[in-house]
């Protein structure tokens, strides 16, 4: 049973990772239709703070059930603080980012469902490896792969909280509209919470060195550069004076 249990995460991992292409091929032929791109013609919605918050609980609430269960390996020290690492975010998606959100446009339900199980897929395959299957060697904690890792996931981490914060601050109080990001990260790219979330699902992905943390960073990578790209165009079409200097995703890259 825990063989075929560990044949199957493998497998979800090798799929994910093939669902990334279709997904990059879709978006960037038809791209995303949530946030500013939402229109009233996309049919079903959902206001943008339920959905954000369900659509994300499964990321949480899985690997929480995990933590409750008896046995596995969340007893040894790498393995719980992975699947910390993986809480941490979720929690903040979940619990504190959709009530920050500041007259965010309607999600369409398709984006909502896709979501949703976009993260009951991910938080079953993430949680479940880590609290039953990923062996690491007792000097883990100090592997160049996990340390590196963990300097990612939390410079990412925070680059992604700074970068949310001044997108919520761009209006003052009754303004409505757009405008040009400025500061932070968002002097050198169009996305830098993009950059930020990337950076740190690619530094789980280093320290926890598993198919199934990879497959992960490599379908976040096929989405966000997907809607960065749809970002930066827009940008450009919309403000005359929008920095021609800015990336679109990687500072000084493209």
């Amino acid at each position: 049973m825990e063989h075929s249990e560990l044949r199957l995460l493998d497998t979800l991992a090798a799929l994910l990772g093939a669902l990334a292409c279709f997904f990059f091929l879709v978006l960037q032929r038809f791209g995303t239709t949530y946030g500013r791109y939402w229109s009233p013609r996309l049919g079903w919605w959902l206001p943008a703070r339920p959905a954000w918050a369900l659509q994300e609980l499964p990321s949480l609430a899985l690997p929480l059930l995990e933590c409750t269960r008896a046995g596995g390996r969340l007893h040894h020290l790498p393995n719980a603080l992975l699947l910390a690492m993986f809480l941490v975010h979720y929690a903040h998606r979940t619990l504190i980012f959709p009530f920050l959100i500041r007259g965010g446009k309607p999600t369409p339900f398709i984006s909502f469902i896709l979501a949703f199980i976009f993260c009951t897929y991910n938080g079953y395959l993430q949680s479940r490896y880590l609290s039953q299957y990923a062996e690491y060697a007792d000097d883990w904690l100090t592997d160049p792969r996990f340390l590196t890792g963990l300097a990612m996931w939390l410079a990412g981490m925070l680059i992604n909280l700074h970068s949310d914060h001044i997108l919520r601050n761009l209006r003052k109080p009754g303004e409505t509209g757009y405008k040009i990001p400025r500061g932070g990260l968002f002097e050198y790219v169009t996305a830098a919470n993009y950059f930020g979330e990337l950076v740190e699902w690619c530094g789980y992905a280093l320290a926890s060195w598993s198919l199934q943390g990879g497959a992960f960073a490599f379908f976040t990578f096929c989405v966000l550069f997907s809607r960065a790209q749809q970002h930066h165009r827009w940008y450009l079409r919309k403000f005359e004076d929008y920095p021609k200097s800015r990336k679109m995703l990687f500072p000084f890259l493209c």
